[in-house]
């Protein structure tokens, strides 16, 4: 399935869940956005291998969207949404730890303003202002994995996630996939989740799957943390996108939360 035809399915289900207001951005404005004269110049190495634009457009980001970036590290994906979602919208960088200084420099930049830096825990991510029903948009870049061998409990972190998403909202993954049967016992090692086990995961909690994407080929096969090929997946109650590294793959998905759920997941529950 190839990036238009994501970019169509996640805007249907937009659409079916009764979002109103401003249309994702055109190709054009997304296009612009990614061009931008301003952008550093290590984010632009780091496009040829992210695939901005696919990226944006398989969400579908709306002017105005409130969104959160999970483990925003340097705030490669921060930004990108700060700049989509525009002066209307708002783009929490999270971070567990300090965060970094890049992350913190990006919400000084004349162009996002938008971003507001937080340090909270994994298990309870979104401030207070938006952790119930507040967001928009969550998106975890090839981060998840990291929550196995850091002994963060996901189910709590996921059911966060969850109540913090309005009903219809996207929660967007990219993470490196692993062989079949290894579920997250890689992750400390080669980085890796195994597609199936996350997924799981995430749809123990609520969500299901809105849809998948391939836009992100490789260019280098088999790296751990290369350009390698990457899948894009979809669910509702919230959207989750997933990038998986599979044996030289990547994968994106998306996962939806949906209008007639209940934001509760029991928590501790194993994998979520």
């Amino acid at each position: 399935m190839g990036s238009f035809t994501l970019a169509a399915v996640l805007f249907s289900a937009a659409l079916l869940a009764g979002c109103a207001g401003p249309q994702p951005l055109a190709p054009d404005r997304i296009a612009a956005i990614v061009a931008s004269p301003d952008r550093n110049a290590a984010d632009r190495i780091n496009d040829a291998r992210r695939k901005p634009a696919d990226l944006l457009a398989f969400i579908g980001v709306r002017p105005g969207m409130v969104a959160m970036d999970v483990s925003a590290a340097r705030g490669y994906t921060t930004e990108l949404i700060a700049r989509a979602v525009g002066p209307s919208g708002k783009v929490y960088g999270q971070s567990a730890a300090n965060p970094t200084p890049t992350l913190a420099e990006r919400a000084r930049q004349p162009a996002t303003p938008n971003i507001v830096v937080v340090s909270r825990p994994f298990e309870d991510p979104a401030p207070p202002e938006v952790a119930s029903g507040g967001l928009d948009l969550v998106t975890l870049m090839f981060n998840y994995h990291d929550f196995g061998h850091m002994g963060v409990d996901r189910a709590r972190a996921n059911a966060a996630i969850f109540r913090a998403l309005k009903p219809g909202g996207i929660y967007v993954i990219a993470d490196h996939s692993g062989r079949a049967g290894t579920g997250i016992s890689e992750s400390g090692t080669l980085h890796r989740i195994e597609e199936a086990f996350l997924r799981q995961e995430v749809e123990a909690a609520g969500f299901r799957l809105a849809g998948q994407g391939d836009f992100q080929a490789a260019t280098e096969g088999g790296a751990v943390h290369g350009s390698n090929d990457r899948l894009a997946q979809g669910f509702q109650l919230a959207q989750l996108a997933v990038d998986f590294d599979q044996l030289g793959l990547h994968g994106i998905g998306i996962f939806r939360r949906g209008l007639d759920q209940q934001a509760q997941v029991t928590a501790g529950k194993e994998g979520f």
